[in-house]
């Protein structure tokens, strides 16, 4: 996206905006999402202990799975009431509980159709916010928001080092990219499936655990699109600096990129 009009001062409205997103990313971290971090951190702990090609096919599957999402999501938009943040998180259950009906192996496989879904329901964050879900430079925006961690205590928050940066629309950026979000994002998978282990019982754990991804990772978008439309006016530096300015003052986590 390029700047159409010159850059304006900072309003109060604006910087009142941008706190509300500062706001909204930690309130992202909510109790539900605290207990999923719970119920699947017992076993991320045990999966810093598998071996290096056990984490290194995770981090495979997680790479796959983006990409898949990053070449499908647009593809498969869902019609009506379907096309939402609440049809995106009802989607999302229903793939969650098939997914952990056979326990992990069913599990993995379930793990690409949950990342289109949450990948689809980031596009229309963006779209909302006058994004072209269907432009290169806005899927690859989509991915950024993936790389906003997990629901942990030690996420590191949104990435702001986009702000103010147009990437370059090429296949080595895509590459790039999913190369760094791609450990991360396997982080998160070892959570889902910690709570999908369990045959059957996992069908439940699934269900909900998917819910709660996607109602975070809609909520990070909304961080995430939400400064860079504030950026189509106002200068890219007043933007981050006033957003960090709200973030060290209520103390939340801040990825500088």
């Amino acid at each position: 996206m390029k700047t159409i009009n010159p850059a304006q001062a900072l309003s109060d409205e604006t910087k009142r905006q941008i706190a509300d997103l500062a706001i909204r990313q930690d309130k992202a971290r909510g109790i539900l999402m605290s207990a999923v971090t719970f119920a699947g951190g017992q076993v991320e702990d045990g999966l810093s202990l598998l071996p290096k090609e056990a984490r290194a096919k995770l981090e495979a599957a997680a790479r796959r799975a983006l990409l898949q999402s990053y070449d499908t999501a647009e593809k498969v938009r869902m019609p009506g009431p379907l096309n939402s943040d609440r049809g995106h998180k009802v989607l999302a259950s229903l793939s969650g509980a098939l997914g952990g009906v056979g326990g992990l192996p069913t599990a993995l496989v379930e793990l690409p159709i949950a990342t289109t879904v949450i990948f689809r329901a980031v596009q229309n964050v963006a779209e909302s916010y006058g994004e072209d879900p269907t432009s290169e430079e806005t899927r690859l925006e989509c991915l950024r928001v993936f790389g906003s961690g997990g629901p942990g205590d030690e996420d590191d928050g949104i990435d702001t080092s986009f702000v103010g940066a147009r990437m370059s629309l090429t296949g080595p950026a895509l590459n790039k990219m999913i190369n760094v979000i791609a450990p991360r994002f396997a982080t998160v998978l070892g959570q889902k499936l910690a709570t999908q282990a369990v045959p059957i019982i996992g069908a439940a754990a699934g269900a909900g655990t998917n819910y709660v991804f996607v109602d975070y990772y809609v909520e990070m978008a909304h961080v995430h699109f939400g400064l860079r439309a504030l950026t189509r006016n106002h200068d890219a530096d007043d933007v981050a600096e006033h957003f960090h300015k709200v973030l060290n003052a209520r103390k939340i986590s801040v990825n500088l990129g």
